[in-house]
């Protein structure tokens, strides 16, 4: 069984539907909770959304990944996104007075809101799904922000169609399970979570060790620790899979230096 974040009508089921054909799914309230199925054994993976293209990435998939779940990444997927503003059957744009949608759909239509709905009261929810609710129990005056499989399912009407503010929008989602995947191929990364002592020059010493060793850094950022101000995790993707013996022995000379290190999994890249 594989979790995703829900209910029915998310981009993550989409996700997961086009990532795990045939498999069966279930829905999640929470990217928190779908994690934690997996930790726990109620779930065998799950997809989750881990970088926006336009919005960076969700900070709750790798805070959880990082300290609170044992869990690595096997597989990526990316999933080209549109955005539509979706409403009530009948209903006009001069009736909107509030637009809700998750935190990331409403960013990724800010222009739009900003141009458009100036005066509307923008809210937040946890899910696009959760948004579409919010519009069937209003009086016409409430629209979303979703996709047009949501406004399907729900018999819901778009408004305005692909409304985002970049037409290269896309979401990265990731799969994680309780085991790393063994399987090797020519177009893998690695991902890993650190932490390093806070002295002059730590960043750049750790982060020399992939020059050292010829491999390619693709991506860095950092998320506060949030128990001490000042502290700070870092993630990194590489080119390569950790069988390799040049990335094998970076890492491991990558944990060596770090005051907390995690190995989140090598896997094919998108």
């Amino acid at each position: 069984m594989i979790g995703y974040l829900g209910p029915a009508g998310t981009f993550s089921q989409q996700a997961a539907l086009q990532f795990c054909p045939g498999e069966e799914l279930k829905e999640f309230a929470t990217i928190y909770a779908a994690i934690q199925a997996v930790e726990h054994g109620a779930a065998e993976a799950a997809i989750v959304p881990i970088e926006n293209s336009i919005e960076g990435s969700v900070n709750t998939t790798l805070d959880t990944l990082a300290v609170e779940a044992d869990l690595f990444i096997t597989g990526e997927y990316v999933l080209k996104i549109r955005q539509n503003l979706i409403t009530k059957p009948g209903v006009g744009q001069a009736a909107i007075k509030k637009i809700v949608s998750h935190p990331q759909a409403i960013g990724q239509c800010a222009r739009l809101l900003n141009r458009e709905f100036p005066d509307a009261v923008i809210a937040f929810a946890d899910s696009t799904a959760k948004a579409a609710e919010e519009v069937l129990a209003s009086d016409g005056e409430v629209a979303m922000i979703g996709s047009e499989q949501c406004a399907s399912m729900n018999q819901l009407c778009i408004l305005i169609e692909d409304c985002g503010d970049d037409d290269t929008n896309a979401t990265r989602f990731v799969r994680v399970e309780k085991k790393p995947k063994l399987t090797v191929t020519e177009q893998d990364k690695s991902s890993i979570a650190f932490m390093l002592p806070n002295t002059a020059g730590s960043l750049y010493q750790a982060l020399s060790v992939f020059e050292s060793y010829g491999i390619n850094m693709i991506k860095i950022e950092s998320r506060p620790v949030k128990k001490k101000f000042g502290e700070y995790i870092f993630f990194v993707d590489i080119d390569g899979n950790i069988d390799d013996a040049n990335i094998y022995f970076a890492l491991d000379k990558m944990r060596q230096n770090a005051t907390f290190y995690k190995f989140l999994g090598s896997y094919q890249k998108a």
